[in-house]
């Protein structure tokens, strides 16, 4: 089995941004990014997939990563 490992942490610090500042730019709430952050999230709308890798220039691949368990 496998699960999802989310890279937002490592992704704000690179561009020197904010949960905030990041919630700011995609419409989501700072508790809904921070669940996504803390790899707790079940589910990720297409949309704010997009958003969020819009508004940190970067792709789904350096966002997400399927590691094994």
């Amino acid at each position: 089995m496998s699960h999802v490992v989310c890279h937002l942490d490592e992704l704000l610090v690179t561009h020197g941004m904010t949960l905030v500042e990041l919630s700011e730019r995609v419409g989501v709430t700072t508790v809904n990014l921070s669940v996504l952050k803390n790899d707790r999230a079940k589910a990720i709308r297409y949309s704010t997939l997009c958003a969020i890798c819009d508004a940190l220039d970067c792709s789904v691949g350096e966002l997400l990563e399927v590691v094994p368990d």
